[in-house]
Formats: structure tokens, C-alpha cells, sequence
């Protein structure tokens, strides 16, 4: 439990930078050369390989080097842990939210119990004539 806990972590801080979510999304289209990968972006190509560096760590992205060319990957089954984890949270969620929506409902019905004991305005009181 402990390292599938590490290997999320690893996957949520790979994907909290905008640049390495953006080379996931690229690579949703197929696999691409570091070169290819690194064209959009205004960075030197060390500090791209530093992104390609933690989304190979998280599991993300593999890569495989082919004379001089990097050619990357994504690993989709990475996100099946993730995965996992977000239909538990779905899950805690909706029954949070059932069970508040039921007390909501249990208090409507008591207020309309409430208001339907109570006297009518328009009834006139004894002695009042």
C-alpha cells in the first residue's frame, strides 16, 4: 500500500507541471522523438530531459534511445492507479452527498409537518369577536 501510495505521488507531481501534462497529451497521439517532443517549447533541451526525466520515474513515459534519437512512449497503465484512486474518492463523495441529501430531505419533511401543526392565521379565535 505504502509504494502504491509513492507511485501516486509520483504521478500527481509529474502531471502538476503544465509542461510535462502537455507532452503527456502529445504523446496520447503517439509515440515521439525527445526532438519532436521539445519543439514547442522555448526551453534548452537539458532542462526539456528533465521533464522527460520525471515522467519516466513516475511510470508515465518510457523511452528508448535508438542510435541518437530518444523516442518516447506513454505507459498508460501508470494511470491505473490513478485511476483507482479517483473512483474510491468518487465513490466516498457520493455517498457523502446521498447521505447529506437524505438529511436535507428529513429536515424538509419536519418543516412541512411543522408548518402543517401549526394554527391557521385566518382561523378566528374564540373570544376575539
Amino acid at each position: 500500500m505504502a509504494n502504491q501510495l509513492s507511485q501516486l505521488d509520483q504521478i500527481f507531481a509529474a502531471l502538476a507541471d503544465p509542461t510535462r501534462r502537455a507532452i503527456v497529451m502529445r504523446l496520447c497521439a503517439g509515440e515521439a522523438s525527445v526532438g519532436e517532443l521539445a519543439d514547442p517549447f522555448e526551453m534548452a533541451l537539458p532542462s526539456f530531459m528533465k521533464h522527460i526525466h520525471v515522467l519516466e520515474m513516475s511510470g508515465l513515459v518510457l523511452s528508448e534511445k535508438s542510435g541518437r534519437v530518444r523516442t518516447c512512449r506513454l505507459s498508460p497503465d501508470a494511470l491505473v492507479g490513478a485511476e483507482d484512486w479517483f473512483q474510491q474518492q468518487r465513490a466516498i463523495w457520493e455517498a457523502r452527498l446521498d447521505r447529506f441529501e437524505a438529511y436535507v430531505m428529513k429536515l424538509k419533511k419536519e418543516k412541512e409537518r411543522a408548518v402543517a401543526k401549526r394554527p391557521s392565521r385566518t382561523t378566528k379565535r374564540k373570544g376575539s369577536e
